[in-house]
Parts: C-alpha cells; sequence; structure tokens
C-alpha cells in the first residue's frame, strides 16, 4: 500500500505536466501489476500446472504468494485518481498525507463500496462532524452489524453445510435451501459491510455513495447490475466499458465490450476461474437482454420478470460459492431433482432458521423503509431508539459466543 501511494503520487504529477497518455499508461500498468501478482499469480501457477510442471522448478518466494488485505479495492480506487487527473476531472493533490488518507482511509477499505477521489476529494480538505452525523453513522453501523452478525453468519450454517454435502447425496430440497441461505448470506453480507463502512465515514465526517439498492427485486439482469454493488459496476461503466467504446461502435462492439467487462468483473471478485465463469455467465444474460430477451420480458407479468432475474441470479451464485467448476455442475443437477427430492432435514430447517429466512426475506425488499416513512416525531425516534439498542446488545451476545446467545434455547 505505501509503495501505491508514493508511486501514484509521482504518476499523478507526471500525468499532471505533460498532459499526454504514456504515463498515464504506465501508472495502470504499474497498478495493475501489483493487483495481478499479488492476487492472481498463484491462480495463474496452479493454472500452468495442468499443462506444465511450472511450480517445481519456481523460486520458493514465488509459492503461494499472500493476499494484501483491500488491495483489490484500493487499487481500483488510486486508478480512478489518476486517470480523472488525465481527464481534469480533479485536480493534481499536492499533499501526500491528503492522497494516503483518500487510499488508506479503513472503513471502506476491505469490502467497499470503492470511494472514487471525485467523490471525497472536498472532503478531505473541508469536512464537519458533529453530534448528528454520529448519530446517524452509529445507527447505519449497527444496521451493517446486524445484516452481517445476525443474518448473514445464520443463514451461511446452513449454506456452508449443503454446500460441502457430497454432491451424489444431496437431493433437490436440500440443494435449494442451501441456495436460497448463500442468496441471503451474500447479499447481507456484503450490503452489512457496506453499511458498516458508509456509517465509520459518517462518524469522521466522510459521506460516502450507497452501494447497494435492494438488487433482489430486480426485474432483468441489467436492473440487478444497477442495484448490486453499484461503486463496482459504475467502476466498470466508467473507466472500462466506455473507454473500449460503450455502446457507441455498433452491436457487435458492444456486446464484445459486455463479455470483456463482466469477465474481469469476475476475476476481479477472486483468483479462480469459476469466478471468470461466474462473471461471463452474467455477462452472456445481459448481452441476451440487449438482443431481444428484454423486449420479451417487458410483455410479460412483472411477477414472472422478478421470477426469472432471481432465478438466474441464484443460479449464478452457484458458481460463485463452489470450489470447482464440476461442484458448480453438481450442485445445478441437484437443484434440478437429479438426484432425487428427498426432504429437508428438520435440523437443517429449524424454527430458527426459518424465523431468520422470513426477516431476511423481507429485508431484502424495500418494505422497512416505507414502514418508516409512516412514523413521525418522538415515538419514532424512541422505537428506532430502542430497535437499534436491541439490535445491538444481540449483535455483542452473538459475536461473544454460543453462551451468551439468547436465541440458542430457541433453536427447534
Amino acid at each position: 500500500m505505501l509503495a501505491s501511494i508514493l508511486l501514484n503520487y509521482m504518476f499523478a504529477f507526471l500525468i499532471d505536466r505533460h498532459s499526454g497518455k504514456l504515463w498515464l499508461a504506465i501508472g495502470v500498468s504499474c497498478n495493475l501489476l501489483f493487483l495481478i501478482f499479488f492476487k492472481y499469480f498463484n491462480m495463474l501457477v496452479q493454472t500452468a500446472n495442468h499443462f506444465f510442471a511450472v511450480e517445481s522448478v519456481l523460486p520458493e518466494g514465488l509459492k503461494n504468494i499472500a493476499l494484501p488485505i483491500g488491495i483489490s479495492f484500493y487499487t481500483f480506487q488510486i486508478m480512478s485518481y489518476i486517470i480523472d487527473v488525465y481527464r481534469k476531472n480533479v485536480p493534481v493533490q499536492k499533499n501526500i498525507l491528503k492522497l494516503a488518507l483518500y487510499i488508506s482511509l479503513f472503513p471502506q477499505l476491505i469490502a467497499g463500496p470503492i470511494v472514487r477521489y471525485t467523490d471525497v476529494v472536498e472532503q478531505i480538505d473541508s469536512r464537519k462532524t458533529d453530534a448528528g452525523k454520529i448519530c446517524e453513522g452509529i445507527s447505519r453501523f449497527i444496521v451493517g452489524l446486524s445484516k452481517k452478525v445476525l443474518i448473514s453468519n445464520t443463514v451461511a450454517q446452513t449454506a456452508d453445510l449443503m454446500f460441502h454435502t457430497d454432491s451424489a447425496a444431496l437431493e433437490f430440497w436440500g440443494a435449494w435451501l442451501g441456495i436460497i441461505c448463500y442468496t441471503l448470506q451474500i447479499y447481507f453480507d456484503f450490503s452489512g459491510y457496506s453499511d458498516m463502512a458508509i456509517g465509520l465515514g459518517k462518524m469522521f465526517g466522510f459521506d460516502f455513495l450507497e452501494n447497494f439498492n435492494y438488487p433482489y427485486i430486480s426485474k432483468s439482469i441489467q436492473e440487478f447490475w444497477r442495484r448490486w454493488h453499484i461503486s463496482l459496476s459504475s467502476w466498470f461503466r466508467d473507466y472500462l466499458y466506455i473507454p473500449l467504446g460503450g455502446n457507441r461502435k455498433g452491436k457487435t462492439r458492444t456486446y464484445l465490450n459486455n463479455g470483456i467487462v463482466f469477465l474481469l468483473c469476475g476475476l476481479w471478485h477472486g483468483a479462480s476461474w469459476t469466478f471468470a465463469f461466474w462473471g461471463l455467465y452474467h455477462g452472456f444474460f445481459l448481452i441476451l437482454e440487449k438482443m431481444f430477451l428484454g423486449r420479451y420480458l417487458e410483455k410479460v407479468w412483472t411477477p414472472f420478470q422478478h421470477l426469472y432475474a432471481l432465478l438466474v441470479v441464484m443460479a449464478g451464485w452457484v458458481f460463485f460459492r463452489a470450489d470447482t467448476f464440476c461442484g458448480a455442475v453438481q450442485y445445478l443437477k441437484a437443484m434440478a431433482g437429479m438426484n432425487g427430492f428427498g426432504s429437508v432435514d428438520p435440523l437443517h430447517l429449524s424454527f430458527y432458521l426459518f424465523a431468520v429466512l422470513l426477516i431476511a426475506a423481507v429485508a431484502s425488499a424495500p418494505v422497512l423503509p416505507k414502514i418508516k416513512e409512516r412514523f413521525h416525531g418522538w415515538k419514532r425516534g424512541t422505537a428506532e431508539f430502542l430497535t437499534l439498542s436491541v439490535l445491538f446488545l444481540l449483535c455483542s451476545a452473538f459475536l461473544a459466543g454460543n453462551e451468551y446467545n439468547p436465541f440458542i434455547y430457541f433453536r427447534f
């Protein structure tokens, strides 16, 4: 991270002074080389081992390279800075400590959202923090913590159990319970971290942009990516898709650009070919919608549009979660009933898990904000305070261990 800060500080000055593409290309290349080496070198070595015994000839220092925490996020952030300096969207930052603050600002460093320099440059120089903003930040942090601890961590246990079950023994109902749990797990995990980051940012006087907007109510894959991980999808749009030509160079080039963007989007999420396939999978459906599928979807009953988008997303999550491509295919076969239907083990679908799934399903849609709008005045403030206090105590109990978990006695 320190090397990235120093190098990009110098690159920004060179780009600003010479106003040429050469230093921009060198700067972007250096950032990508950092990312490729630390995040993808192990994957490339493992892939090459299938064809050549390359690992045996590698020095010890190049085996099992450790991944620096947050490198994907801060690399994309710093690239947006030098690109925006080149585009004259922002002035070059002359104070290296302020640039270091932007890159290393810890609330969103390891799990997002991706914060662009253009969005916080004024706040770095001048921001104010008052009691109201701190309270707002604490509230948002507790909501995010509750998403992660009370919902995501709970459904993750069942999702892990199902995805670790032998593929030949996994049956229809168990497979569907597992993917439903994982679908909710990854949303509440990721959006929970984003909420905590946004809340911490507010405590320090920063206003980060929203990163999720109820993606599971989408009616198409295009809409899903306008609602899911908004900071990443908008980054790829502005810094890759549009520079590649966007949709300005004909349909064939547009579809190719979409494929490139989603391939890299998949690889950004993880150093595995299953992530690459997941990205291409989403790109495939997005291209289909642009070609013809979108026109047909608009004509069908709205609930079917929601069902289509949700099923496509859930099938995609199988590849995102599975350890191998073959494992993902076997899991999809179980979801299709090819291993039999069986029944759900009562130990897997307990009363407690059912209640959490129900709460998660409601919280995945904009139901609570609409209810909140109907309450005003002192009662609303008191209710919020009591609710947040209870949530924080529950999160503390869950984090402390099962012996302090008040719900442990209701798992039946």
